[in-house]
């Protein structure tokens, strides 16, 4: 009847997984295979992390390659 402390913790991983997530399951995949795939993240830190800690990588990500890609923008502009 009681749960130990690591199934708990497990349940609650995915609870918050199921509740939280507001991406339909094809962006889930994709957006897991350009981090794996560009960003060198392994599967196994992709789905450890809470959805609002994926939430603010990912943003970071975002921001980063936006940046990145003004820098390239202005110098190309340079020449």
């Amino acid at each position: 009847m009681w749960l130990s402390p690591q199934n708990s913790g497990r349940r609650a991983r995915k609870f918050f997984r199921l509740t939280l997530r507001h991406d339909n399951l094809k962006n889930y995949y994709r957006t897991n295979f350009s981090l794996m795939q560009h960003h060198k993240y392994s599967l196994t830190e992709l789905e450890n992390m809470m959805p609002w800690e994926r939430d603010i990588y990912i943003s970071m990500l975002i921001q980063f390659i936006e940046e990145e890609n003004a820098k390239i923008k202005e110098r190309q502009t340079r020449k």
